[in-house]
């Protein structure tokens, strides 16, 4: 299994082509070939196919196989090679491969990782497969300490392979250190320093260490000036963290400032697709659905969205419907309806997303919450007044284009038209403020109570967005048209 290369994925060769380093454009006629190799039982030239492959392709052409062809095609790799793919599969695609998997296999394989993803496995396997599997592993105490905490916190999350010294050590010590812990810990980038308490007193970078004479004492070297997080902090915080502070590695203490783990760059990308595909996920009205999950289980993700979407467009209805005897009226109000209900959609989209990405990324705190709306209230009149004039205008050119009918028959006066148009501005003017200002305003209450604010962009906001649109326009219309 090779693991770096410089170049592109637009880049990538055919697996004909492929060579140790290279990337393999996983598509229909490198997924046939593994099916027909498969299908002849031929093992040598399966793995003689794959063993140039980067583990992340050999992931991808498992997720593109049927559940039997990915669990032969798993079973043949060679336990560090299989550690190495598994923690790159999706966790429908790993369910699949482990699925008929013995107690030692997974745990051959698991012992292969570091403790933050076996403890990750772990955690997804049955009960009863889980009881079996964790006597059998190496760092068994580790790992089950690992799973006592949250999944989406920074214990869940922390890796217990580092490498500490203590302040009375040497530089020479610690370079030590680092030669002993070399095949265990993957990736070090610095090596922390603790007191005689196990406390986190500061870090050395491994250049200053190199450049350092042997004897130096770590302590006259380290950096004090260091960042850490308590096990109970929060993934995404974590994330923002690394990002604010532009880290690759960050130290994981416990209540008494002791340190106990460490969360490195890797673990941070993995966090942050997670955490937007959860948020497009709510956003969309969508279950938690993988592309292997059945029809069924996709329904029951989806279903309470549309539920509660039917819910919102039957209170739109009851709107539309207690102003039956304005429509009575004059029908042409019909015509204005698509356009108030699109246009709050719309603004409050707009108003929502740049909220939400704030909140997510820490960049807006719930104090700045009323000078974000004043913002967007302000945005709101400009916008409005802009799309407001366009609408006006365009009513007038189609009144006087004779396109509007008046209710006893004919075309309708311009006088008439005059007051539509003036009636159309106002109300679309009024819902995009209105709108605008709900799309502020909306994700920083949600937050405020706890609840993910991409929710604000969900179906269930939209169509309150509708009703409040439908209600504005149709009591504007009422009291200046009618």
């Amino acid at each position: 299994m090779q693991h770096d290369d410089p170049r592109t994925s637009e880049q990538a060769p055919s697996a004909a082509d492929a060579r140790p380093g290279s990337f393999v454009r996983v598509d229909d006629e490198l997924v046939g070939r593994v099916e027909r190799l498969l299908s002849a039982n031929d093992v040598p030239a399966l793995l003689a196919l794959v063993e140039t492959f980067h583990a992340a392709d050999v992931a991808r052409l498992i997720g593109s196989l049927d559940g039997d062809d990915a669990q032969r095609l798993f079973s043949f790799l060679t336990a560090e090679d299989a550690s190495e793919v598994l923690i790159e599969l999706d966790p429908d695609d790993r369910e699949t491969v482990l699925e008929d998997a013995t107690a030692a296999r997974v745990a051959s394989i698991v012992n292969e990782l570091d403790t933050d993803d076996a403890a990750d496995i772990v955690g997804d396997l049955d009960d009863d497969v889980a009881a079996d599997v964790l006597p059998r592993l190496e760092d068994e105490d580790e790992i089950r300490e690992l799973l006592l905490f949250a999944g989406d916190t920074a214990g869940g999350i922390m890796a217990t392979e580092y490498v500490a010294v203590p302040l009375a050590a040497t530089v020479g010590e610690a370079t030590e250190e680092v030669r002993r812990q070399a095949e265990e810990v993957e990736d070090i980038y610095v090596v922390y320093v603790t007191d005689r308490d196990d406390r986190l007193a500061g870090f050395v970078t491994l250049k200053r260490l190199l450049l350092s004479p042997a004897p130096t004492p770590v302590e006259s070297i380290m950096e004090q000036d260091f960042v850490s997080v308590g096990v109970g902090v929060d993934q995404e915080e974590v994330a923002r963290i690394m990002s604010r502070y532009d880290l690759v590695s960050l130290p994981v203490v416990d209540g008494a400032g002791r340190l106990v783990g460490r969360i490195t760059i890797d673990d941070v990308i993995d966090v942050l697709r997670e955490e937007a595909n959860e948020d497009f996920q709510v956003i969309s009205g969508s279950g938690d659905e993988g592309l292997s999950d059945s029809a069924l289980r996709v329904s029951r993700g989806r279903l309470p969205w549309l539920v509660l979407g039917l819910g919102g467009t039957i209170l739109s209805a009851s709107v539309v419907s207690s102003f039956t005897r304005s429509l009575e009226q004059s029908i042409v109000l019909v015509s204005f309806i698509p356009i108030m209900t699109a246009m709050a959609g719309n603004a409050a989209i707009q108003s929502a997303s740049i909220t939400v990405q704030g909140l997510s990324s820490g960049r807006l705190l719930l104090s700045d919450a009323f000078r974000r709306v004043g913002k967007e209230l302000a945005v709101a009149l400009w916008n409005g007044l802009a799309l407001s004039f366009l609408l006006g205008a365009a009513v007038v050119g189609l009144g006087a284009a004779g396109v509007f009918e008046a209710g006893a028959g004919g075309t309708m006066a311009m006088a008439e038209v005059a007051r539509l148009a003036l009636m159309a501005t106002l109300a679309l003017l009024s819902v995009i403020v209105l709108a605008t200002v709900n799309g502020a305003l909306i994700p920083v209450v949600l937050s405020r109570l706890g609840i993910d604010p991409a929710v604000s962009m969900g179906p269930f906001v939209t169509t309150a967005n509708d009703i409040l649109g439908l209600t504005v326009y149709f009591t504007i219309a009422t009291l200046l048209f009618l």
